[in-house]
């Protein structure tokens, strides 16, 4: 191959290069961001899986809850009873990005043993429940709305309902809390308070450097792919129509989500039964170790006080 034809066979591969890149950038990437179950994603997440204990070890009476959603996605919950003759009330449980309702097993023991039912939810497109992308609240407050509807009609539980969401699972409780004032009062750990600027903080965070206007392109894309408006995820706006019982908490060493959201968040919230703890110490993913039985006990106490003031109205 000659000089010429050497540089036309380079020029076109770097096209060609360039072409893929684009491509790429516009179809796959944004999916990283929605799709919970990527192949690619999965794998690298499979080096740092931790095996979690299971509901069907757990000796507290309760039993696997399935349903669909307003959109026919198949959800899979299970519903913990109370320990003890009484229910004091029934507390859905929402974790994280990438984690799934196994995470609560200690905790629905926890509150059984006090007197109180949890439902720890596997999420949209997390765990056994169905869906392929995570839309950060928008279409996730109406399956809780479904959730609290099966609860009504397959279990006559009506009353004294409330919600415990960690990260992802916050965001999506302070969105049903202002969506659905069925649910009485709320737990919100570690959350964001605008799913754009945290996508664009996480980008920063995962790579070491972010573009915004790249990265709130690949948001919008990301919101196209999985039929969602990604101005719709912003539990901030939802926030400002809480009027329930409220606890927000956020570690002060939190580098994922900065605590300046959490305080954002509670200071849009009208509620007058509002409080804030901030864990010294904590980082996004040691609030329950660092706060310890001290934080236990006085969430504890927050829900019985949620729970008088509702039934003293």
């Amino acid at each position: 191959m000659n000089k010429n034809g050497k540089w036309i066979f380079c020029k076109r591969a770097f096209i060609l290069l360039v072409i893929s890149g684009v491509l790429f950038l516009h179809f796959y990437i944004p999916r990283f961001i929605t799709e919970i179950k990527n192949p690619l994603i999965e794998t690298i997440k499979t080096k740092h899986i931790i095996a979690s204990t299971s509901f069907d070890t757990n000796k507290l009476k309760g039993k696997y809850i399935h349903f669909k959603s307003f959109d026919k996605t198949a959800f899979t919950s299970y519903l913990t009873y109370s320990n003890l003759d009484t229910v004091r009330g029934t507390i859905i449980l929402l974790h994280g990005i990438r984690s799934n309702k196994e995470s609560f097993v200690k905790l629905s023991k926890k509150l059984s043993l006090a007197g109180y039912n949890s439902i720890a939810l596997d999420s949209r497109a997390h765990g056994q429940s169905g869906g392929t992308h995570c839309t950060f609240g928008v279409k996730e407050k109406k399956d809780i709305s479904v959730l609290i509807n099966v609860l009504n009609q397959q279990e006559n539980i009506t009353e004294n309902i409330g919600i415990w969401g960690q990260s992802l699972g916050g965001a999506i409780a302070l969105q049903s809390l202002g969506n659905d004032k069925r649910i009485t009062f709320g737990i919100i750990e570690s959350t964001f308070s605008d799913f754009k600027t945290i996508t664009n903080d996480y980008f920063k965070y995962h790579v070491g450097f972010n573009i915004k206007p790249l990265t709130n392109y690949l948001i919008y894309r990301a919101g196209k792919i999985a039929g969602f408006d990604p101005d719709d995820a912003k539990p901030i706006t939802y926030c400002k129509k809480i009027e329930q019982p409220i606890l927000i908490v956020h570690g002060n060493k939190d580098k994922r989500i900065n605590i300046s959201y959490a305080k954002d968040n509670f200071a849009n919230i009208p509620s007058t039964k509002k409080e804030f703890i901030e864990i010294k110490n904590a980082n996004h993913l040691t609030v329950w170790k660092t706060g310890g039985d001290a934080y236990f006990n006085t969430t504890l106490e927050f829900i019985e006080k949620s729970i008088l003031r509702n039934q003293n109205q």
